[in-house]
């Protein structure tokens, strides 16, 4: 299974990347060998992760989510965020 992830960096930007272990890659991230942004923009948290079938739709949903202004991607995980907490109280 491989994921696409969110992770707000401590400047309050969002990065968005692929892997097929999200809490190891974040670690990877937080100790300065994951991508060249989080090296300067060091993340705080994992905001977002979505599991997808293969590394081919991963990162096609990679690039969708990284087309995204800022606000869309704000908005869609607080559309996300609404409807796990209503699930949750069904």
């Amino acid at each position: 299974m491989w994921y696409v992830y969110l992770l707000l960096c401590s400047d309050n930007s969002l990065y968005t990347g692929i892997t097929t272990n999200v809490n190891k890659r974040f670690l990877d991230h937080k100790n300065g060998k994951g991508g060249a942004y989080t090296r300067s923009h060091p993340p705080v948290k994992i905001v977002y992760s979505e599991k997808l079938k293969d590394k081919s739709s991963a990162l096609k949903r990679e690039l969708q989510i990284k087309s995204w202004s800022k606000q869309k991607k704000i908005e869609v995980l607080q559309i996300f965020v609404f409807c796990f907490f209503y699930i949750l109280l069904l």
